[in-house]
């Protein structure tokens, strides 16, 4: 049996890409699955066995309900994967109305409501992993990517500020980056680039760690990975 046979591990943007690939590495691993997507569609698609619920994570009201959904059908959440989003390639200056801060609803306030709703639920059970799914364009300043960026730099400060405030209470909160990997936040096939199942050792690993590893850092490759540190470099 594996050791993640009967952990409850939640995975949000989990219709498509990265968290296809996941929601599929740890179903055949014997985990139960919460899979929360806005892609009814993609979610349909996921296999049997799969619990999946209609997702936008910009309401709250959504998140808790992803939440309530796997204490109700599992009584726990071992592992939350704070995982959905999408890219918008504008200039500053040349984004829709209201884009920006959808985005940035979707990057930041998903995972925020996300670890606001789990981190009591992990309290009582003395254990939990929160896991938010990051970029290195946090640090890379790229053009046509400022709300993205914005959000994972933002994103990096709240994981790093609450894994110190939940310390000692068998909570970890870490930060995955992928990578350049070939889902569809690009808009078009990136062939050149890996498969999101390149990522899933990754996120396989810290779903395994215990609570008594590390916290409020960022993993690459199964490796960590200081953001900034190589601006200064």
């Amino acid at each position: 049996m594996s050791n993640l046979t009967n952990k409850t591990i939640v995975i949000t943007g989990a219709a498509s890409g990265l968290g296809k690939a996941w929601v599929e590495g740890f179903h055949a691993e014997g985990a139960r699955i919460v899979a929360a997507d806005v892609n009814k569609d993609g979610l349909d698609s996921l296999p049997e066995g799969i619990i999946t619920i209609e997702t936008d994570v910009s309401e709250k009201a959504d998140v808790d309900a992803m939440i309530d959904l796997a204490m109700s059908e599992t009584g726990q959440v071992d592992v939350l994967f704070n995982n959905a989003g999408y890219g918008l390639p504008f200039a500053l200056e040349d984004f829709p109305e209201g884009a920006f801060e959808q985005l940035v609803a979707v990057h930041l306030f998903g995972a925020l409501y996300g670890m606001q709703k789990v981190i009591p639920i992990m309290r009582k059970q003395g254990t939990g992993h929160i896991v938010n799914t990051i970029s290195r364009h946090a640090e890379a300043s790229a053009p046509n990517a400022s709300a993205y960026s914005a959000a994972k730099a933002g994103l990096w400060t709240i994981s790093r500020s609450t894994a110190k405030e939940v310390a000692g209470s068998g909570i970890l909160v870490n930060m995955l980056i992928p990578g350049p990997t070939n889902t569809g936040i690009w808009g078009k096939d990136m062939s050149d680039m890996q498969p999101p199942e390149a990522t899933y050792p990754t996120a396989r690993m810290l779903a395994l760690f215990e609570s008594d590893d590390t916290s409020g850092e960022i993993f690459w490759d199964e490796k960590t990975y200081r953001l900034y540190e190589s601006l200064y470099n």
